[in-house]
């Protein structure tokens, strides 16, 4: 069976009991899964247009806001390696499917007026809601949806994923430099001429075949908001907060996970992206099943 980008058992989900627990998973998800405990019903959904990204290496700058001595630094940037196969949808989930899910009384309704259409980005949606519909849509297609972590949407995303770098040496003893450079950057993130989401195929497809990345709507992401304080040693004090998601798109975008307009505020840093709607990952991985059966995923 194919397996995702996330690492087998991810200790996230497990903390400081990941070994222990993940062998008892083991165990367990070997039993059920040949004894078909676990499953998602009968599908009564075709599941979505997909591309599938094949395994490799690619830049990727780790996300959060970062700082040494007060002042915003680039995040660390460095060569990451896919070894398996990432299977996302081709486009943002869209109106009517999110609709489909609203129909039901299982998902909240969008907080915009746009129409129900088969081509239409749907907006208006909270990262709560996203999660909604990702089981929702997991049970009607007997495949496990979620939403992507940051390293996998920058993965799938390739030569159209922002890279924030505020362009100053690292090095330099001048905090004003990167002052200066944190204001420039966000002075230059102006807001989209397009005052509504635009259809499938208005902002084209990068090399892998994904479509729409980076136009006028942000997408949500599984990762969460952290603060790294950098030391003139080069130790880190971290500080995570998971009321906060990343949202990807022109820049990332940290985001309270209720936020449905992000116009109106709950933007923790920056400019506030113009839309945010979502896509999902499929999770091919063995051991999913029962992840998503004790509510981890």
């Amino acid at each position: 069976m194919p397996a995702s980008i996330s690492a087998p058992l991810p200790q996230k989900a497990f903390g400081s009991l990941a070994l222990p627990l993940g062998l008892i998973a083991v165990l367990t998800a070997a039993v059920a899964l040949q004894a078909g405990v676990f499953s998602f019903g009968s599908p009564s959904l075709p599941g979505p247009a997909v591309i599938t990204v094949e395994p490799g290496s690619f830049a990727y700058r780790q996300p959060g806001e970062f700082y040494r001595s007060g002042f915003a630094v680039d995040g660390p940037k460095a060569e990451e390696t896919v070894s398996h196969a990432l299977t996302i949808m081709k486009y943002q989930v869209s109106t009517r499917d999110y609709d489909a899910c609203v129909a039901e009384n299982v998902c909240a309704a969008r907080e915009t007026a746009s129409p129900s259409r088969a081509d239409l980005p749907a907006t208006g949606i909270s990262h709560d809601d996203a999660t909604v519909y990702a089981k929702w849509l997991s049970d009607k297609t007997g495949s496990l949806w979620r939403l992507p972590d940051d390293r996998e949407l920058a993965f799938a995303a390739a030569e159209d994923f922002p890279d924030d770098a505020l362009g100053v040496d690292s090095d330099s003893g001048n905090p004003a430099l990167r002052w200066l450079a944190d204001y420039e950057r966000e002075a230059a993130r102006k807001r989209s001429r397009d005052p509504e989401p635009l259809p499938y195929g208005s902002f084209g497809e990068n090399r892998h075949g994904l479509a729409d990345f980076a136009g006028n709507v942000w997408e949500w992401t599984s990762t969460c908001n952290r603060r790294v304080d950098l030391s003139s040693t080069g130790k880190a004090s971290t500080v995570e907060s998971c009321g906060v998601y990343i949202a990807a798109g022109k820049h990332r975008a940290p985001l309270s996970s209720f936020i449905r307009d992000p116009k109106s505020g709950g933007c923790a840093v920056g400019v506030p992206p113009d839309h945010v709607g979502f896509r999902l990952v499929r999770d091919d991985s063995w051991y999913a099943p029962l992840l998503y059966s004790t509510g981890i995923l």
